[in-house]
């Protein structure tokens, strides 16, 4: 899978190509926007990851003169932080926007979110467990796990967060509002240990005193 990371620091190039290409992602790294542009003119990457600036020119007028048209999801990554610029590139129609220093996998997590938002693929696979989050089925292997309607929905919830950690009371606030019923601290550990037990597979990690994660492979 192709991505194209538009930025002229030659540190963040080659962390970024070390990280995507043991994600299983192909990162192709330009420059400057003419040579973006070159680029664009005869291949259609996944995703562009594409700096503000650059040394011949603005990723902001980059995008709407060029990419726009092309209907290819793009990141800003920029050093300026500046709450009018997370603004600019938004309301231009990006997908996101990273300011620098940032987490490679944060960054890593967000593409993969975007790109199957944008295919429309709704089932996620961890290990030999998929989550099929339209039909809202869990399969181990080939096999569909009988979880209950409330297990399966704690379930999606860190999904749908995968790399995020999912605070308890968020859970505790989500099973209120799904049954209506007044529920305590203990009912997340109960659930969660169903939930564990009925999977049978170790993705779902418990970060102390905070909550729970499922992790990308």
């Amino acid at each position: 899978m192709d991505i194209l990371l538009v930025e002229d620091n030659e540190n963040i190039i080659s962390g970024l190509k070390y990280a995507f290409t043991k994600n299983n992602y192909n990162l192709i790294a330009k420059d400057c926007v003419k040579t973006a542009k070159e680029y664009l003119n005869d291949n259609k990457p996944e995703l562009i990851i594409l700096d503000v600036s650059l040394p011949d020119g603005n990723g902001f007028d980059l995008y709407e003169s060029f990419i726009r048209e092309k209907k290819i999801p793009v990141i800003f990554l920029t050093a300026r932080d500046d709450e009018n610029d997370v603004i600019k590139g938004l309301n231009l129609g990006a997908e996101d926007y990273m300011t620098k220093p940032f987490s490679t996998k944060e960054l890593l997590v967000r593409i993969n979110k975007i790109i199957l938002r944008n295919k429309k693929i709704s089932i996620i696979k961890i290990k030999d467990i998929s989550f099929d989050l339209n039909k809202m089925i869990v399969k181990k292997g080939d096999n569909e796990l009988e979880l209950s309607s409330l297990e399966l929905k704690i379930l999606h919830l860190l999904f749908i967060n995968i790399g995020k950690v999912v605070k308890r009371n968020t859970i505790l606030d989500k099973i209120w509002e799904w049954t209506g019923n007044d529920v305590d601290d203990h009912t997340v550990t109960v659930y969660l240990k169903r939930i564990r037990e009925k999977i049978g597979t170790d993705i779902i990690v418990t970060i102390k005193g905070i909550g729970y994660r499922i992790d990308e492979e």
